[in-house]
Formats: C-alpha cells, sequence, structure tokens
C-alpha cells in the first residue's frame, strides 16, 4: 500500500488545515502528494506547494485557474478537491478529467454540504469518489466515505491540568452564532468561571491559549464536533459540544470507541458544564479518554491509510 506512484494534488484551499495534514499523511505512506491553494493562508502556519495568487474579476481568474490546471494535468493522477471548489467551472472540470484519463475526489468539510437539499448536491456525483468528514455529515451525502479529519500526534502532547487561580473555560467560535456563543457567556456568567473566547488569531496562538484551558466548549448548535474539539482532545482537555445522538451511535458502533464528549445544548449547558467546574478529577479523566478516543478515530497516519485505500479503488 506505501509508495503506489500515484500523484495527488489537494486543492484549492485549506480549511482547518485539513488537506495539508492529508498532504502530510499521504507523503508518510510515501506517496506523492501537494497542497494547492488559491491564495496564501492568512491564519495558519501550513506551508502550500503552490500558491496561484487568484486575481479580481471573473475572466483573469479563470484564465489563471485554467492555466494551472493545464499545467498540473500531466504531473497528476488524482485531483483531491475540498469545500465544493474546483480549479476550473464544474461543469468542464469533470469532463476534462475524465477525458485526460485522471481521476477525482470531492471532500465536503461540513458547511459547504450541511442542510443542503439532494437535488443541490447532484454535482458531486461527477466526481469519481465523494468524502464526508464524520458520520453526522454522512447524512447529506450517505454515498460518500467517512474519512474523519486527522491530526499530527506528534504535535499535541498530553499536558497536564494547567495551574489556573480557577477554571477556565475556552471557547473558539467562527461563527458566534452557528456556535452558540452567547449561551456560553452566559453559563461561564453564571457559574462564575473564567471564559477565554479565541478569535481572530493564528492557529499556533489558539492552540497555546486552549492548552491553557480546563474546559472546552466547542459549539452547541450544529450537532458535530470540529478541529477546535480533536486538537484539544488531543491535549487531554475535556470538551463540551452538541451532538446528534445517532451520529454518536454510528460514530461508536464504525471505530468501536466510545464518544468521549460531553453532549450539551445551548439549554442544557450550565448543567454540563457544572460537573466539570467542580471536579478536577472529572475533567482529568475525560481529557485522558479524549486523548485515547483521537488516537483510536483522528491521527493522521490512520487517516493516510485510508486515503490510500480510496486511491487505489479509484
Amino acid at each position: 500500500m506505501e509508495g503506489n506512484g500515484l500523484r495527488s494534488l489537494h486543492c484549492p484551499v485549506n480549511i482547518g488545515g485539513i488537506p495539508a495534514t492529508n498532504v502530510q499523511a499521504l507523503r508518510r505512506k510515501g506517496l506523492d502528494a501537494r497542497l494547492l491553494m488559491f491564495h496564501p493562508p492568512k491564519l495558519r502556519s501550513d506551508v502550500p506547494d503552490i500558491v496561484l495568487n487568484v486575481p479580481d474579476g471573473l475572466w483573469r481568474r479563470q484564465l489563471v485557474q485554467a492555466r494551472a490546471f493545464a499545467k498540473l494535468v500531466p504531473e497528476t493522477d488524482v485531483f483531491h478537491f475540498y469545500f465544493g471548489h474546483t480549479l476550473v467551472p464544474r461543469r468542464l472540470q469533470f469532463p476534462l478529467l475524465r477525458a485526460a484519463r485522471r481521476k477525482s475526489v470531492l471532500h465536503y468539510l461540513g458547511s459547504d454540504i450541511r442542510g443542503k437539499p439532494r437535488d443541490e448536491l447532484a454535482w458531486g456525483k461527477r466526481a469519481d469518489v465523494e468524502i464526508v468528514g464524520s458520520w453526522d455529515a454522512h447524512r447529506w451525502v450517505p454515498e460518500a466515505h467517512v474519512v474523519p479529519p486527522g491530526v499530527d500526534l506528534a504535535r499535541y502532547e498530553p499536558a497536564p491540568p494547567p495551574a489556573n487561580d480557577g477554571v477556565r473555560v475556552a471557547h473558539a467560535p467562527s461563527n458566534r452564532a452557528k456556535k452558540g456563543t452567547d449561551a456560553v457567556i452566559a453559563a461561564c456568567a453564571e457559574l462564575g468561571v473564567e471564559l477565554d473566547l479565541i478569535e481572530g488569531v493564528k492557529h499556533d496562538e489558539a492552540r497555546r491559549r486552549y492548552a491553557r484551558a480546563d474546559v472546552i466548549v466547542d459549539q452547541l448548535v450544529v450537532g458535530w464536533y470540529g478541529l477546535f474539539a480533536i486538537e484539544s482532545m488531543a491535549t487531554a482537555r475535556p470538551v463540551i459540544t452538541f451532538l446528534h445522538e445517532d451520529a454518536v451511535a454510528e460514530t461508536e458502533r464504525a471505530f468501536g470507541v466510545q464518544v468521549p464528549i460531553v453532549n450539551a445544548t445551548k439549554e442544557t449547558l450550565v448543567e454540563k458544564l457544572r460537573p466539570l467546574v467542580e471536579s478536577a478529577d472529572l475533567r482529568r479523566e475525560l481529557g485522558g479518554r479524549g486523548r485515547e478516543y483521537v488516537e483510536r478515530v483522528h491521527d493522521m497516519d490512520r487517516i493516510g491509510e485510508q486515503l490510500v485505500d480510496i486511491y487505489e479503488s479509484l
């Protein structure tokens, strides 16, 4: 399975660092994998192999992208697209790849499919394979492979509980309304705990700040956890988020491990947060179980194996 000669291009965005991590995971397996981005990264330290610096203006933008695609086709066996983006317009992208005898993967990252009707997502069937990141997202694209986001565990050492004067809660909303931030602020005020709102900072700074927290609150609206929760569990921090129960059951069946996240809504957050505020032992227990879960489900080496298997099936 390792070093099978397949050359993959991951493009054209790097949301959450998921494409960059997949590239690194495939390289560890001996594959030629590259990351292409339309624009240079802003908040993450991942270094893309190719940056197109796509200009403004529809025709200028499409010309730059078309030239890049023509140059990359002879160098690439698998085009791995993310977040509903392609290099050239969708109506052309997949016929061109078929004509060139190249394979395509369409990798959804959550908000690009969540809540959308089937007919709005039907264009994705033009790709050779579709991928979603969780069993919760699988409900929107039932034909897709489930490949969880991976993390490089060597970068996330389990940390001892921080020496804070009181309990500190960390919350990192990319969108306050979609994350239920108002409820998080209100719950922390009611329980008298410090809240660290992590917004608009570079990824490395965000990692340092949630490593100093006692408890992580991810989101209270969407119904599944994201990269913030995964990285927090990797550092052995207990996590609270809102989870759909059917997706929890399917995840535990698929991976043979219990999801060690405290399930809460905006209405139940105070009730679910209070025991973690009052018990350092509970925080330590859930933090340890979270690390074990990430090792089982989100280790980038396991994710690399899944991607290689998918590529070899094309």
